[in-house]
């Protein structure tokens, strides 16, 4: 049960060593679920203070010593601050000079990881130091704004240019991001303050007295990713339930969130917080093909490699005036809940939604209205197209991220991601086939066949008159033998 005292908008973090996940919840109902496993993350994207062990000529490389088990490779193309930068039109390339008069053994060096080690090789670096967030990439000493080749309107490229030129110092400049596509001002002048507060955070360690090989960056766990980006909603109440996360949760927010650290709260209550708040219930539903309406409808949600559809039923829905009405009011009561779901399960990419056909144009229209009102309380981009000829609604939702799906589930050993499996009888109909051309290929003075056991109670009980009449037919005995470790649809036929 969700608590009396309802709030507007929070975050539940539940921090364990294996895994950290993120709810959010707006009014007491669950909308977003992230999560992240300790054992996925990789070091890319982390700056170090490093130290240049070996020098290879030969090889246009040297290796440092990041404090990781391996050392990692630094090739000369890679050391831009100190490459000659060649003019050629509207672009700059960089050519490398000889490594040996670039760096030397035991040099510090600030380098940051591009590629996770692999094997037995190590991590790949650079020194070009860039720092993303949301909206932005920071770029340290240089002094322009860039914009992402994937932001294709050239109306939405100048407003974020103009906007984002106005946070370029001497310091360094940004390149705007594709997710900053449709971003405000205030979402970019957050993602800005925050990234030179970041900045200003690594020069500081870099400046340190000491030369130990020692990590000034890394990226960000999810619980302070979602801290970052979430910063500008009014977030209302975060609950924590790891004393130590907590912890670094409010250091981290007072130095580069300041807004959120107020609203910090170490959550200890007599039950686990994502049970407190009913989202582990909410998260296995999540994964379930139906989604029950509130009216007595329901949605069946198929999720594919190329698609998502979306299909609308009215199920026990029988309305109080006629069919038509009530057709339209299951329409509404979906254009909410799928909204919701797409949401909650975070499906990107193409969806195509199957709305029970309406005669009335007016009814089409305001179903529209409302579904386009739902997903305006999405935070990723969707648009949404008319109804087609065939009465279908296509909404393209921008991908972030992995669904909630394919983070939490694998493919089915059974039935290899096709959601379905051959039935008993289908089962059973091929083994009498394969008997048959056994039979006719060999001389057996009989058969044994071994069956799941799902299959067995079938053959001893209503496919006991075809295995009869099989046995009249080849002329020959067939034992049968149940196996326990076999899937449904696996037998062997083996001559005796």
């Amino acid at each position: 049960m969700h608590p009396s005292s309802v709030v507007g908008t929070e975050l539940l973090i539940n921090v364990t060593p294996t895994e950290n996940r993120v709810a959010l919840l707006e009014r007491g109902q669950l909308q977003e679920v992230h999560i992240e496993r300790n054992g996925k993350m990789g070091i890319v994207g982390n700056i170090y203070r490093g130290k240049v062990t070996r020098v290879l000529p030969g090889m246009q490389a040297a290796f440092v010593d990041i404090g990781q088990e391996k050392a990692a490779f630094l090739h000369a193309s890679d050391i831009i601050p100190h490459t000659e930068c060649v003019a050629e039109g509207e672009k700059a390339q960089f050519q490398a000079q000889d490594i040996a008069s670039l760096v030397r053994p035991g040099q510090d060096i600030m380098v940051q990881v591009t590629k996770d080690p692999i094997g037995t090789k190590g991590a790949r670096l650079t020194t070009d130091i860039t720092l993303p967030s949301r909206y932005l990439v920071f770029m340290p000493g240089a002094a322009h704004v860039g914009v992402s080749q994937r932001v294709e309107s050239e109306q939405e490229r100048d407003r974020l240019k103009a906007i984002v030129g106005q946070f370029v110092d001497t310091d360094g400049g940004f390149i705007i991001r594709t997710a900053a596509e449709g971003a405000t001002e205030t979402e970019l002048a957050h993602d800005a303050a925050f990234l030179r507060r970041v900045w200003r955070k690594v020069t500081e360690r870099r400046r340190r007295p000491g030369g130990k090989v020692t990590p000034l960056y890394e990226d960000l766990t999810l619980p302070r990713r979602i801290l970052r980006d979430l910063a500008i909603f009014n977030i209302e109440r975060v609950q924590v339930d790891s004393r130590m996360a907590i912890n670094e949760l409010k250091e981290f927010a007072e130095e580069f969130v300041p807004d959120v650290a107020p609203v910090l709260e170490h959550y200890h209550g007599p039950s686990p917080l994502f049970d407190q708040f009913d989202v582990e219930s909410d998260i296995q539903r999540s994964l379930e093909r139906k989604v029950e309406l509130k009216n007595g409808g329901y949605l069946i949600i198929d999720q594919t490699e190329a698609m998502t559809t979306i299909d609308i039923n009215t199920g026990a829905f029988v309305g109080h005036r006629n069919l038509e009405e009530t057709i339209f009011n299951t329409n509404l009561e979906a254009c909410r809940a799928i909204a919701h779901q797409l949401r909650l399960r975070n499906l990107g990419g193409i969806i195509i939604v199957d709305f029970i056909d309406m005669a009335s144009e007016e009814h089409r229209k305001r179903v529209l209205a409302t579904f386009e009102q739902a997903l305006a309380q999405d935070r990723v981009k969707t648009s949404i197209s008319g109804f087609s000829r065939l009465g279908l609604v296509e909404v393209t939702r921008k991908r972030t991220r992995e669904s909630l799906e394919h983070v939490l589930c694998g493919e089915c050993p059974s039935c290899k991601g096709t959601g379905y499996m051959k039935t008993v009888e289908t089962v059973c109909y091929e083994m009498y086939r394969e008997i048959i051309r056994v039979d006719r290929q060999y001389d057996a003075d009989s058969f044994s066949v071994y069956v799941s056991p799902s299959v067995y109670d079938a053959l001893i009980g209503d496919e006991a008159h075809s295995l009869a009449e099989l046995e009249v037919f080849i002329g020959k005995r067939v034992r049968l033998q149940p196996e326990p470790l076999y899937k449904q649809d696996k037998f062997d036929v083996v001559m005796m």
